[in-house]
């Protein structure tokens, strides 16, 4: 496990957040902490070079621009064939999450799940049709959201 030093989990605190709005965001975290700005790109790239982190972006919260419906579906699928299935769900635009949970629940046979957002429900539905027109997945139950309680992004320094 990497150690990192007090600034740079500074660092990592500050990025964990809402970038500061500016032209110049890596410089303002850089003059917060006291180092340079090439200190935080470093660590950044570092982390990402590591596999530390997939990637380092913005992100958008999908119900303040109108897609409202969404749905976690939970499928029956081959474990023999999760992999396949996961590169395929990758590439349905609406799909934003694709996980494999394997179950041992006598009553819960699924263990691929699909995060599927849509501005309709027609949209969610159509997401998941195509799904199954591509994917060797079994028979699914649609969990829709119907209030959202929490959603943070995990914070660890």
């Amino acid at each position: 496990m990497p150690s990192f030093t007090d600034q740079e989990k500074a660092i990592l605190h500050i990025v964990q957040s809402n970038l500061p709005d500016s032209l110049t965001p890596y410089a303002d975290i850089a003059a917060q902490v006291g180092v340079r700005e090439e200190d935080v790109i470093g660590l950044l790239e570092r982390l990402k070079e590591t596999g530390a982190i997939r990637r380092f972006g913005a992100m958008i919260r999908h119900q303040k621009t109108d897609w409202v419906h969404n749905a976690m579906v939970a499928w029956k699928v081959d474990a023999a064939l999760v992999e396949q299935c996961g590169t395929l769900a990758a590439t349905v635009e609406n799909i934003s999450h694709v996980y494999y949970r394997p179950c041992d629940i006598p009553d819960w046979p699924y263990t691929f799940y699909t995060m599927i957002h849509g501005r309709t429900p027609e949209e969610c539905q159509s997401a998941i049709t195509r799904l199954q027109s591509i994917a060797p997945l079994g028979e699914h139950v649609v969990l829709r959201t119907v209030k959202e309680l929490k959603k943070v992004s995990m914070r660890y320094f």
